[in-house]
């Protein structure tokens, strides 16, 4: 008979006990995760007393699960801003306070900001970066454009080669196109599956809130052009000698389709 002193308990090992008493300390760390996630992504509705600022953002803010149907929204609402020259000098005054902010971001090096910019063709995204950001340090900013991706950012996951550019703590990023195309042209085109398409936007907001919790603050931006604006901006493109060189094969194909 085997002497019972000699047996090994397989169920109550110092490993097995360990696992045991960290599994309530990771659920719990994971349900502080989401609560601050959402602290933090969860966008205030005002900053100011009534009035509301000039110009309303709050307005034109997204919340978190709020459905919109572009068709519904007006691409043409300006406010009160008529003009380019109605802007001059609230975005002059905006742009020395970005100045400021950029250096105490960068100062501080706690904390870093990502800029996601989506659009269709020119709906104004290299327009936004030259007139908004003009003021930035470069030394602090930087500036990456997603086109279709080489064969070794398609050997990769759709992810990869985006998270290779956020920003490093003190730093700001600014993605012209974003992450938001591998669930926006691959679904139009019909490059992938739906099953793989679909799956991506879980794959987005858990990619977000990791960034979010390493003290990235995510700021996106879809800048809304109707068909029409964007047909008569592709055509100005041919009247306007020094921008002729924007107007593509593609650009023919859009004003067609919007003709």
């Amino acid at each position: 008979m085997s002497d019972p002193s000699n047996s090994i308990n397989h169920t109550a090992t110092p490993a097995n006990n360990i696992t045991e008493a960290e599994a309530p300390k990771t659920k719990l760390a994971a349900a502080e995760a989401t609560t601050q996630v959402a602290d933090v992504m969860s966008p205030e509705t005002m900053v100011v007393d009534e009035p509301p600022p000039t110009p309303n953002y709050p307005h034109y803010r997204v919340r978190p699960g709020e459905p919109i149907i572009l068709a519904d929204l007006n691409p043409d609402t300006s406010e009160h801003y008529k003009k380019k020259k109605d802007v001059e000098k609230e975005l002059e005054k905006q742009r020395d306070r970005l100045m400021n902010l950029q250096e105490r971001l960068y100062a501080e090096n706690q904390r870093s900001l990502l800029i996601v910019l989506q659009a269709m063709d020119t709906g104004g995204k290299d327009g936004t970066i030259k007139h908004v950001f003009q003021g930035i340090n470069p030394q602090g900013c930087r500036v990456w454009s997603f086109k279709k991706p080489s064969d070794e950012e398609t050997s990769h996951d759709f992810l990869w080669r985006y998270h290779q550019q956020t920003p490093q703590r003190g730093m700001i990023s600014i993605f012209n196109r974003s992450h938001y195309e591998d669930v926006l042209i691959v679904r139009v085109k019909q490059l992938v599956p739906e099953k793989v398409w679909r799956e991506r936007y879980h794959t987005i907001n858990e990619f977000e809130q990791m960034l979010t919790l390493s003290n990235i603050t995510v700021i996106k931006f879809f800048l809304h052009i109707s068909k029409d604006e964007q047909k008569r901006r592709l055509e100005s493109r041919l009247e306007d000698p020094d921008k002729r060189w924007k107007f593509s094969a593609l650009s023919s194909k859009i004003c067609l389709a919007n003709s």
